[in-house]
């Protein structure tokens, strides 16, 4: 019988973030796929290593998945993973895939889930925490309440015309456009703040549009307008 695939959330930074699903199906996988050639290089591997040391006797093997916005090379990226991982599952290896903050929100490792239920595979989405949810805690505050609304902003093009929707808007992957990105923050006036590399070494807290260095990490996440009553 072909074994069984896991994409496994391990959260945004925080080892103590996974959940007891998470390290249970870790320790269970007999073979772990990171995203990354070298999987030691892995930020997920390196969160999940500390919630679960025993990892470090496992079986690792590192994926590359390119962080690209063409479709083509990223489509071919990820057949070329799946190539490297159904080998295992024909071989009756339980495989889980690491993925940064939630499974469901932006991973790269939904493409070979939809690859593997394609080819036949039992696979399963194990949730981890989003970085939005563990960047509002660790700022104190809720994201939404009553009818608020939330809106995730994910690509620099969206953003100009998302900050004037209502409710909360969170701004991800900024890259190389912070610079440009501040700007319509400083436009639009209203609150934000920023945390970068949430839960990982190095993380840093900003308050205003000012204070955004144009360098900031990749791992950086902003949270723009309407929280709740405790900032009125």
């Amino acid at each position: 019988m072909p074994g069984k695939l896991y994409g496994i959330g391990v959260g945004p930074g925080d080892p103590e973030l996974l959940t007891l699903k998470a390290v249970r199906i870790i320790r269970e996988c007999g073979v772990i796929f990171v995203p990354g050639e070298d999987y030691q290089d892995s930020v997920a591997y390196q969160i999940a290593r500390q919630a679960v040391p025993e990892m470090e006797r496992k079986t690792v093997i590192g994926v590359p998945v390119p962080m690209t916005r063409n479709k083509a090379e990223r489509a071919a990226a990820h057949r070329q993973a799946a190539g490297q991982i159904f080998p295992w599952l024909d071989k009756g290896y339980e495989a889980g895939f690491l993925n940064l903050g939630d499974v469901t929100i932006y991973a790269s490792y939904l493409y070979i889930h939809r690859l593997a239920v394609a080819q036949g595979y039992e696979a399963e989405l194990v949730n981890g925490v989003p970085s939005f949810c563990a960047a509002a805690a660790r700022l104190g505050t809720g994201l939404v309440e009553d009818a608020q609304q939330l809106h995730i902003l994910p690509q620099p093009q969206q953003i100009r015309e998302g900050l004037s929707l209502p409710g909360t808007r969170v701004i991800m992957k900024m890259g190389k456009n912070t610079g440009q990105v501040k700007l319509w923050l400083k436009e639009s006036g209203q609150k934000i703040r920023m945390v970068e590399r949430c839960g990982m070494q190095g993380e840093k807290v900003y308050h205003s549009a000012d204070e955004i260095p144009e360098d900031a990490s990749y791992y950086s996440l902003l949270i723009v307008g309407e929280q709740g009553q405790d900032d009125q």
